[in-house]
């Protein structure tokens, strides 16, 4: 059933990306007065497929990895005379590039739709504050105390972790120092903690800017409270229930969920004598962990049950909210916040401070859109919303074969007046195939490897 749903998960995502980027240049094209032969979602054999009054052709083919919108071209096939008129090369050069521009753009306006659905509905955050400074790290060194909200970064307002930890990885790869300004948690006192960097998390495969300067965002107490017994597993059947609140495990006192985890991985296949309470009345129970086995070697205990979760202080969980209107200019702000970072992330990889090992093929992404569709809606449309843009940044690369190569070619065109010859475009297909075929090999061996 996992597999399954993450696969569906996979052809969900990928199916509304590429819907919607190869729209993008079908609508274009249709203004422009091209005539467009084909469009398809997905490569190979077709699933399903329908003409309209036009005689486009609308195909699904079975493998969902990509799609095209096929339109009349004389370099393509012959063309009548009664439709040169209506042939993609036979358009000025500005509407050539609007056709192949659009597909990115639709992109991004994906994006900015739905972080505007987001905005509009509401969205969960949690206040940065500070839980847990490692001593003798970078952050513990400048200065900065627990119980404290980081309320910028960089001099730019932050009100979730997920504005501090975007923020932090625009970072990576700097010489200088992070400037954190906190405040007292539901305090008045504020200061500023520099933190000093150099060549901060240069090369690292998965960069962790929080964990590296030795930050921990606040997490409430979890009680070693039972919330979910999963059917089947070894908590199942013992008899343990949702609710169960274990007090002692073998005669000793278990303050805390962790707490638990730790003495449960500790005994594979091994029995456990629980004292425990429920419904207010203590009760006896004998555990039997089942055994989980890694590929490094290691061997821990599990019971399959899910904590009772903590209670978050009043005003640690925010919710942003934004009007129908004030939603368009937010959505717009992130959408091109998130554009800059993309386009910043592949620079720095580019020249080296970031690893190649952090790009991802289709696997990575499958599991992601899996587990953003466990979270909910709103997991769900923030990551479909992130990978619209890199789609989207990625397709205007100057790269022959991509979007951004035949975009490449036409700007060349509109500034000599004439058109980029066939053998060079050939030849920088033909480089541009070798490197997009590179990076898909590298974002692949990456997937295996995180596997």
């Amino acid at each position: 059933m996992g597999v399954l749903h993450t696969v569906l998960s996979l052809i969900v995502t990928l199916g509304i990306l590429v819907t919607v980027h190869e729209y993008g240049h079908f609508w274009v094209a249709r203004r422009c007065g091209v005539k467009v032969l084909r469009f398809s979602v997905g490569f190979g054999r077709p699933l399903f497929r329908w003409r309209d009054k036009q005689d486009t052709e609308y195909v699904i083919a079975w493998i969902p990895l990509g799609g095209y919108v096929s339109m009349l071209d004389e370099r393509e096939a012959p063309v009548d005379s009664q439709e040169l008129d209506q042939a993609s090369n036979r358009q000025s050069v500005w509407k050539r590039i609007a056709i192949v521009s659009a597909g990115p753009l639709a992109n991004f306006a994906l994006a900015v739709v739905t972080y505007w659905l987001l905005f509009v509905s509401g969205t969960s955050a949690l206040a940065p504050v500070v839980g847990h400074v490692e001593p003798g790290s970078p952050a513990y060194k400048a200065g900065l105390q627990t119980e404290y909200e980081v309320i910028s970064l960089d001099g730019e307002p932050v009100k979730s972790w997920q504005d501090v930890g975007l923020g932090m990885l625009a970072r990576v790869g700097d010489t200088g120092t992070v400037n954190l300004g906190v405040q007292e948690w539901q305090g008045y006192q504020q200061e500023t903690v520099r933190i000093p960097v150099d060549r901060w998390l240069v090369g690292q495969s998965e960069p962790n800017p929080l964990a590296d300067l030795g930050i921990s965002p606040y997490r409430p107490d979890v009680p070693a409270v039972i919330g979910r017994v999963l059917p089947g597993g070894a908590a199942d059947a013992s008899g343990l229930l949702a609710g169960d609140r274990i007090l002692l495990a073998d005669n000793v006192p278990v303050s805390d969920w962790s707490h638990w985890v730790r003495i449960v991985q500790a005994v594979p296949d091994q029995g456990l004598e629980l004292q425990l309470e429920r419904n207010g009345q203590r009760e006896l129970l004998t555990l039997r962990p089942a055994r989980k086995e890694y590929d490094d070697g290691r061997v821990i205990g599990y019971i399959g049950a899910a904590a009772q979760p903590g209670q978050w202080p009043e005003g640690m969980v925010r919710q942003v909210q934004y009007g129908v209107f004030d939603a368009v200019t937010q959505a717009s702000i992130k959408t091109f916040d998130m554009i800059g970072l993309t386009l910043d992330s592949i620079r720095k990889m580019i020249v080296g401070l970031i690893s190649v090992d952090n790009l991802s093929g289709p696997i990575t992404i499958a599991k992601v859109a899996s587990d953003s569709a466990k979270g909910g809606l709103e997991s769900f449309l923030s990551f479909l919303a992130y990978i619209s843009i890199s789609l989207g940044v990625l397709n205007l690369l100057p790269i022959p074969v991509l979007d951004g190569g035949h975009l490449l070619f036409y700007l060349v065109e509109a500034v000599t007046g004439r058109a980029v010859s066939e053998k060079a475009q050939q030849f920088g297909l033909r480089v541009g195939m070798i490197l997009l075929g590179s990076l898909m090999l590298i974002a692949f061996y990456n997937d295996l490897m995180r596997l």
